[in-house]
């Protein structure tokens, strides 16, 4: 085999394409409760969360190679980013100021359940931390005139988000549309679908009706595969990308960063929810150093849980 042959075999350790797939055989699956506190409560629109009770894997194959997975348990809901939460104007200001002391420039800022104190909220990040840039994630909690009133507002303060993501209602379409269009052409602002993009059928309709110009994926939502169909239909349409999660430890957020990582096709990266948990369960896997993560040239993500410390 030659040199060059043989490095390309290892670089796609034998497979021929991304959706191939081959037999193994499993010995052992096992699953445990992986429950982590919050450092403090997260609260969306639509849903608050004060603690992951998330779903630890062990699959172990018959020739001792051991993989580690994660499954999120959450109702309806996509409550997946550090960010800042739903608080109050003053608590927002502080969480801001020490995102900025850790190297973030920008803030992703969860807001759709009060309009008002959303604005509050928006001007008091905007003193604590001037130069950074914004995510509006509404999580489906405005209607179209509230979320076409947020940027209108913010336009008249001299903010212009970088991303406004699912401003209105996941089965909304017609909203979505319109909220799309008057972002895009009047303020210059993308806009995300998250909520409203739960399978390939879904990036269909958006991509037919020029619903959004920026998918979401969450692999807790779509899978692996899913994911790859829709990466595949979404670049081929012109559309941008974010990868993200549910509110998940170090284990599933170092799968999605190696695809994302791997691909290199994702204009926005969201995967920073380790962040808001208490503890880490998680042993080896990726560095966290402020707003850089760093990985490891190693086969699989790298990370893994001390099953004997994980509770039944």
């Amino acid at each position: 085999m030659s040199t060059s042959a043989a490095a390309a075999e290892c670089d796609t350790f034998g497979f021929k394409n991304l959706m191939e797939t081959f037999t193994v055989n499993v010995q052992r699956a096992e699953n445990r409760q992986l429950n982590v506190p919050l450092i403090a409560p997260f609260t969306i629109a639509t849903s608050r969360v004060d603690r992951v009770e998330n779903v630890g894997i062990r699959i172990e194959l018959s020739n001792g190679c051991v993989g580690w997975g994660e499954v999120p348990i959450l109702p309806f809901v996509t409550a997946e980013d550090q960010g800042i939460p739903i608080v109050s104007p003053a608590e927002a200001a502080e969480l801001a100021a020490k995102y900025c002391k850790q190297g973030f420039t920008t803030l992703k800022l969860k807001v759709g359940k009060n309009l008002k104190s959303d604005i509050e909220v928006l001007q008091a990040i905007r003193v604590a931390h001037p130069t950074c840039s914004f995510i509006l994630d509404a999580n489906e909690g405005y209607k179209p005139q509230e979320a076409i009133q947020v940027l209108e507002k913010l336009h008249d303060m001299g903010v212009t988000p970088i991303l406004f993501e699912q401003p209105v209602h996941r089965d909304d379409w017609e909203g979505l549309g319109e909220v799309t269009r008057i972002a895009k052409y009047k303020y210059g602002i993308s806009v995300a679908a998250d909520e409203s993009c739960r399978s390939l059928a879904d990036v269909q309709k958006i991509i037919k009706g020029n619903l959004a110009d920026v998918i979401n994926i969450k692999l807790a939502k779509v899978g692996v595969v899913g994911a790859l169909e829709i990466i595949e239909v979404a670049v081929e349409a012109g559309l941008d990308l974010m990868i993200g999660g549910m509110v998940e430890t170090r284990l599933a957020m170092g799968f999605a960063g190696h695809l994302a990582a791997g691909l290199g096709c994702f204009k926005f990266v969201d995967l920073d929810t380790p962040l808001l948990l208490s503890e880490d369960p998680v042993f080896e896997g990726y560095e966290v150093m402020g707003a850089v993560y760093k990985y490891t040239n190693a086969r699989g993500h790298g990370g893994f849980l001390h099953w004997d410390d994980i509770a039944w």
